[in-house]
């Protein structure tokens, strides 16, 4: 008997891993993946390139010029497109993802991205990951997953991230970043960051990538 497929619905704070975990449980299933953070980094580079950080309006009206899709590599790995262009680099930049982070509450950009991301969803047999995945976007996904893990630690992972890149970055504004994401993606007043009633939360500040790994897989097993 072949099992349905269900909307695995990923969220949780910035730095948890949520895109490693979500690109891992979308391969073992044999599911699609969507990385929706790469979306909101994509219309913040936009933004930059385009010097509309300092106009909302500018931004709000020009939204249906942006164009995101994702391209599947030879080595397996999922590359973002902007309006045609490979941006996959370009969008995990420090300065990207703080305008992500400033350009996300804005009613328009998230119903543009929401839209998209439901209709991806359609059909079922995907994994999402973000802020709002099992609250705004798929408040009726099958399996909700809520990660979490200490700030000093998503610190550390982001700061060894960095310096894998080349950077030279300085542990305590990775730190301070971090924190001051926290508190625009909790406090903003469109789709805050929030733990679904129904989420399983998963704290991996002590658990080795493969320790999280095989409890998700558990879980989902479960739920299929």
């Amino acid at each position: 008997m072949t099992k349905s497929k269900i909307i695995v619905a990923i969220d949780g704070y910035s730095s948890c891993g949520k895109s490693t975990i979500a690109k891992a449980l979308a391969k073992y299933a044999g599911y699609t993946y969507v990385d929706t953070g790469a979306m909101y980094r994509a219309v913040a580079l936009y933004a930059l390139r385009n010097n509309l950080q300092s106009s909302l309006f500018n931004l709000q009206s020009s939204i249906s010029n942006i164009e995101i899709s994702f391209a599947l590599q030879p080595d397996g790995t999922q590359h973002t497109i902007l309006n045609g262009e490979d941006v996959e680099s370009q969008i995990r930049t420090l300065e990207v993802g703080n305008m992500a982070s400033q350009i996300s509450p804005i009613r328009e950009v998230r119903e543009f991205l929401v839209a998209q991301q439901q209709a991806m969803g359609k059909n079922k047999g995907i994994v999402m990951d973000g802020r709002d995945i099992g609250t705004v976007v798929f408040p009726n996904a099958e399996l909700k997953l809520f990660l979490t893990a200490s700030p000093e630690v998503r610190a550390q992972r982001r700061y060894d991230e960095l310096v894998g890149k080349g950077e030279h970055p300085v542990f305590a504004e990775v730190l301070a970043d971090v924190n001051d994401r926290d508190y625009r993606d909790t406090h903003r007043a469109e789709s805050p960051l929030r733990q679904a009633d129904d989420a399983v939360v998963i704290d991996n500040s002590n658990l080795t990538p493969d320790e999280q790994m095989k409890k998700i897989i558990d879980i989902f097993n479960s739920k299929i």
